[in-house]
């Protein structure tokens, strides 16, 4: 099952009444005709509260990345 990105997500999150949690964005999703691929990416989720739509755009691009930038800083060669 293909699952859809944040821009695609956002257009069924319109509406939304934050600070939302994860099945109250799913409920939204399913009032507005999300199909299957876009609330099953609701469901990974995490199961926090989200105050704004950045805050969930932000949860699908997973952890941050500085947690690998100081990872490359130790590796590189002096």
């Amino acid at each position: 099952m293909e699952h859809s990105n944040p821009i695609q997500i956002q257009k069924y999150l319109k509406g939304v009444d934050y600070p939302a949690n994860k099945a109250q964005l799913i409920e939204n999703a399913r009032r507005l005709g999300a199909d299957d691929n876009v609330c099953a990416s609701l469901e990974q989720l995490p199961d926090d509260e989200f105050d704004t739509p950045a805050q969930v755009s932000k949860a699908f691009s997973g952890p941050s990345s500085d947690a690998v930038d100081s990872d490359e800083q130790g590796a590189r060669p002096h």
